[in-house]
């Protein structure tokens, strides 16, 4: 499936995660990630997560979709990572 992930958490933990959701998903902009991931890994990734976050005051939101294909996606100004330069 493909996925876009977001999330808002404190300073203290921003670090982690995006140490953690790097592992799984594209970076692609400040707390946004995007890229194909099974279920069950994506799964994992929301339950270490969990492990990382203050579910009081963080959040983590995932879109998902079958492919990129049903997915329209517009750049305007610099791209933070382009995904396209892999082999």
């Amino acid at each position: 499936m493909y996925v876009i992930l977001v999330y808002d958490c404190g300073e203290k933990r921003v670090g982690k995660m995006l140490k953690l959701c790097r592992k799984y998903l594209n970076w692609i902009q400040n707390s946004v990630f995007e890229g194909e991931i099974s279920e069950v890994k994506l799964k994992e990734l929301s339950l270490k997560a969990q492990e990382i976050m203050d579910l009081e005051e963080d959040s983590l939101i995932t879109f998902s979709g079958r492919t990129e294909k049903w997915l329209d996606k517009q750049i305007i100004g610099k791209e933070k990572s382009s995904i396209d330069n892999f082999l």
